[in-house]
């Protein structure tokens, strides 16, 4: 990879890691946004896994080369859980992903690693309490995510940066019935946040 596109990855996860620790004070327009108001003017749309995203950005420069195709060194989002879609349901990326807490209600995130060993994190800005500003996924690992139903906020807000760069072919979606076999340890948790059933029965 060219030094050039390097420092220009590293470059936007700096300014993505520092921008998390800025929390608008109650008194400015910004903390009084509304969930539907973070969608219309971050321009979001519905995500398969549940929530609302948008691309932020790409890197230009390509990192490796996999069966399917190129990937780009880096991509980032913005995403969104809101009252109506309070799950980012359990799916598994190929690439790490770096998730960094915007604003609004804390995120509960629950990995299932291959081992079967279940971590759960919350993202959110009260860090007193253990909350994390940061929490870093490797690929390979089940992941889905959860705002609480009586959030102050009713949204929490993340930003994501994918490397390599994200691609849909590289997600796989956690269906009950493949993931309560896979993790049987672990079924109440599965049927909670899992997408009903498999499209191959």
């Amino acid at each position: 990879m060219p030094i050039a596109g390097l420092r220009t990855a590293l470059g936007v996860l700096l300014i993505l890691g520092a921008s998390a620790f800025a929390e608008p004070s109650s008194s400015t327009p910004a903390s009084r946004l509304t969930a539907s108001e973070l969608v219309k003017y971050l321009g979001l749309d519905g995500h398969v896994e549940g929530g609302f995203f948008r691309r932020t950005y790409a890197s230009d420069y390509t990192l490796l080369t996999v069966d399917d195709g190129e990937r780009l060194s880096m991509s980032s989002i913005f995403y969104l859980l809101a009252a109506e879609s309070p799950i980012g349901h359990f799916h598994l990326n190929r690439s790490d992903t770096v998730h960094y807490f915007r604003r609004g209600d804390p995120i509960t995130y629950h990995l299932l690693h291959p081992t079967g060993e279940l971590e759960t994190t919350v993202m959110g800005s009260d860090v007193r309490n253990g909350q994390v500003l940061q929490l870093t996924v490797p690929g390979g690992v089940w992941k889905a995510s959860e705002i609480p139903s009586d959030g102050a906020h009713g949204f929490g807000l993340i930003s994501e940066a994918v490397t390599p760069g994200f691609e849909y072919d590289d997600m796989t979606l956690g269906y009950k019935d493949l993931l309560m076999a896979r993790f049987p340890q672990h079924q109440a948790l599965v049927k909670r946040l899992s997408h009903a059933r498999s499209p191959n029965p």
